[in-house]
Parts: structure tokens; sequence; C-alpha cells
């Protein structure tokens, strides 16, 4: 999943070369609803939401149609390496509010240095000379400080989702659940597409139609629902463990594909992800 997950803004950074970002989600999570409606009928799992959880699938609806938009619109404005690194940032938030909120985990020595080398590694994306992040001759995308803050918008309503997922599929079947949070989801980004895009068939190359399958039958049709079948056993923290690789893969496939600039910086920064990442997850002896 942590590599799946890493081809994601690489993904999206085709899809946006052509086609809009709300439009990208549209096509992306309507996939993803057909994908979960099989899933569903295979797992002998009803469709039909039963009473009192309609409000847990429109509110997961509503948080997606944001992080995503966020998101696409993000990675558009900035570069695959940037995004990668910054939306694992959803890690360390998920811990904060864990500790802070819903107190089902409690921060450890170990877990706030791990949150101090990730914040610090976010902090150098942030704050290193925009001249380092120009695309390099061959190169697709340019890292701008605006598409980086959207990002880090994103990052937040993801760790929001993560939490609320994990609430959610303790009253729901995840199949169910997430079959109708990707049908709310389509709704609202179609609407929003309608009124806000102008989508041109032109778009449709064969690089943005191959990112479309990818988001949309990989990503989101199979990761988020054995995402979810995962926070229904473990917490959001415990199954966040292996993430720490998610920041090297996205990076390696950044640079193989996009032709992003792999700067000092940006090693510094993916390391410092990576091992907060790890600190931040690793299980106790106790």
């Amino acid at each position: 999943m942590s590599l799946l997950w890493g081809g994601t803004p690489v993904a999206v950074s085709y899809a946006t070369d052509s086609l809009p970002p709300i439009a990208i989600a549209c096509i992306r999570f309507a996939l993803a609803a057909v994908v979960m409606l099989v899933w569903c009928r295979l797992e002998g799992t009803s469709i039909r939401p039963l009473e009192g959880e309609f409000k847990w699938m429109l509110g997961a609806s509503v948080i997606l149609f944001v992080q995503i938009i966020l998101f696409n619109v993000g990675t558009d404005w900035s570069n695959s390496s940037h995004s990668t690194l910054i939306i694992n940032g959803f890690v360390f938030f998920v811990v904060l509010i864990e500790h802070f909120f819903t107190r089902t985990h409690r921060l450890t020595a170990r877990k706030l240095l791990g949150l101090i080398l990730a914040f610090a590694g976010l902090f150098l994306i942030f704050t290193i000379s925009r001249d380092s992040q120009v695309a390099p001759a061959g190169g697709h995308d340019t890292a701008t400080l605006k598409g980086d803050f959207v990002l880090l918008a994103s990052t937040l309503v993801l760790s929001v989702k993560i939490i609320f997922t994990k609430q959610a599929v303790m009253r729901v079947a995840p199949s169910r659940f997430i079959l109708w949070h990707d049908v709310g989801g389509v709704l609202l980004f179609a609407t929003a597409s309608l009124l806000t895009e102008n989508v041109r068939l032109e778009g449709f190359t064969t690089p943005a139609v191959l990112a479309l399958l990818y988001q949309g039958l990989v990503v989101a049709g199979l990761c988020f629902p054995i995402q979810a079948l995962l926070l229904r056993r473990h917490s959001a923290t415990q199954i966040s463990v292996f993430a720490f690789t998610t920041p090297i893969f996205g990076i390696t496939l950044a640079v193989s594909f996009r032709g992003d600039p792999l700067s000092s910086w940006l090693i510094v920064s993916g390391a410092l992800v990576a091992l907060g990442i790890l600190l931040v997850n690793m299980r106790s002896r106790r």
C-alpha cells in the first residue's frame, strides 16, 4: 500500500497536465465506486445504508471532497516530490489528534522526538530556496510556496478523515461505508466541476487516462477499502508504521517519471520525515 500511495502524486501530476483537478477527482472516485460495488457483491455485503449510517457516509463524503480538491490543486501548483512529503505529514497530525482529542494514544519521548524530526523535515520543504525547486531540463513541474501550503491544508484534512473513518467503520461495514463515501464524493465533485471547470475531450491523453485508471482503480478502489479494514482492527497510529517508506517511494517515482530535482535539501527533508514516521509508529517493548 505504501508503494501504491507513493505513486499517487505522480499520477495526479500526469492527469492535471491536461485535465482540471476537480474533474480528475470525479472520474477517480467514480471508478473507485464501481470497484467498491463489485467488492460489496463479492463479500456479500448489502449496499443499502442502515438506520443511523447515512450521517457517517455524508460526513465522509464532505471531508473527502475538501481533502482531494486541496490535494489535486496543491499537487498541480507544486511538484510530486513535495506532494508526497507533505501529504505524508498526516501521520503526525493523527498522532496529535489521538493524544489531545480522542485520547486513544499518548505521546511518549520517542514519539515526541519523531514529531520534532518530521516537522523539521516539513519545515525545510517550506523554507529552502525556491530556486532549487525549479524543474530542470526534462522536468515537468516547479514547486511553489502556494502549492505547498495548499498541500499542507490537504494533509490536515486527511488526518481528520483518518480519525473519522476509524470511528465510522466501528458502526458501518467498511465496504458499504467506502462505497457510499465514494458515491457522495462523486456527486459533490461532479457538481463543483460542472459549475467551475471546462473539461475538453482532447484533454484525455494517454498519460492522463492511465493516470486516472491508476488513481481510480488502484489507489481509491483498492487502497481505501484495505485501509478501512485495517482501521477496524488496529489504531490509526499502528497501521501507519509502514508509511515511513511512502516518502521514499514517492520521491523515487517523482524523480524517475516527472524529472523532479533531487536536491540535497530534498533528500534531507525526506530522510527526516521518514525517520519521524518510523519513530512515531514503532511499537514499544511494553
